[in-house]
């Protein structure tokens, strides 16, 4: 059996499509698993253990220069790529129609969602490009949502938590290291600095070092600012692609990050971790106790968690990573 995952983007969606990969390979283990999607994302997706191959697809590039040459050259190499095999399942797992017309263009059978769910994007249009659209449960977080449409697609019951099966490379931690994740391309998501500052000088107490990863100009100095008002044991990491970034990441002890793609990333390198909410949606694609996540939790405020919410959290998140060690 040959499958092609097509998940485009963005990087919280790929980390929720995940644990699909290791479902499929339980109930069919000689299958091979191809994965459409953005070049930014297709490092990590060809970490994910199962993966037979990954088709980088640049769309968001592509249409800002399709008229050019080398875009037409490399839309050639796309389209032979996608159809250079013949699948007996394509799953548009985006339900998009740029998605849904990638899936489109592989040769076999197409799925993907009749219906959109709540709190995710879905357009009208991708159920009638897909040969077989399956209607999902409307309010159901995002990672089950993946699973299940996998699971009604090839015939198999959705069994036990999610495996995202996401490998870092060994990296040495030579100190206890908890990471922030601070950055959003959304401002209704960020936390004030000054309650990052808190829990950082609270957690420099207790002989941590903080790591502020960053992209950008926006964030890079949003990262010096918290940085420097901390103190030494407060470093900004420099700007990183996705593979340095999940290898430092893997490293470190804990991330204490909002609602965003990397600490979706956290939660599949099973780290200790806080992710904090300013919506009450926390419930659609943050760490769930029924997903088997012993030591990753939400915390939810409007309009945003004060701090002892988040450090009560991050004690408790510590107390049940050491629980869970010492078995």
């Amino acid at each position: 059996m040959r499958i092609l995952i097509v998940k485009l983007s963005s990087l919280g969606d790929v980390v929720h499509t995940m644990p699909v990969v290791h479902d499929v390979r339980s109930n069919y283990p000689d299958v091979l698993i191809d994965w459409a999607v953005e070049p930014g994302f297709a490092p990590l997706v060809r970490r994910v253990a199962g993966i037979h191959s990954s088709i980088e697809c640049a769309l968001r590039r592509w249409r800002k220069r399709w008229w050019t040459s080398e875009v037409r050259h490399e839309w050639q190499l796309f389209r032979d790529a996608i159809r250079g095999e013949r699948y007996d399942a394509v799953i548009d797992f985006q339900g998009l129609t740029k998605s849904a017309l990638v899936a489109r263009l592989a040769r076999g059978p197409s799925y993907g969602l009749a219906n959109r769910t709540e709190g995710s994007s879905h357009e009208w249009p991708a159920r009638w490009l897909v040969d077989h659209p399956i209607h999902v449960e409307p309010r159901i977080h995002a990672l089950d949502r993946a699973r299940v449409l996998a699971a009604t697609v090839l015939g198999y019951d959705v069994e036990g938590p999610p495996v995202f099966g996401l490998r870092p490379h060994a990296l040495e931690a030579t100190e206890r290291t908890l990471v922030f994740v601070h950055g959003s391309s959304r401002e209704d998501r960020l936390w004030p600095e000054a309650n990052w500052v808190d829990i950082g000088r609270r957690v420099m107490q207790l002989g941590w070092h903080i790591a502020l990863p960053q992209a950008g100009a926006v964030e890079r100095e949003r990262a010096e600012r918290i940085a420097q008002a901390i103190g030494p044991a407060a470093h900004v990491w420099p700007s990183l692609d996705i593979d340095a970034l999940t290898d430092r990441m893997g490293a470190a002890h804990g991330v204490i990050g909002i609602d965003s793609g990397l600490s979706r990333v956290a939660v599949a390198l099973d780290l200790p971790h806080v992710q904090i909410y300013n919506h009450p949606n926390a419930w659609r694609t943050g760490p769930l106790a029924s997903h088997g996540h012993a030591y990753q939790i939400s915390v939810e405020g409007q309009p945003t968690p004060d701090v002892e919410t988040v450090w009560k959290a991050w004690q408790q998140v510590r107390s049940q990573f050491q629980q869970v060690s010492q078995r």
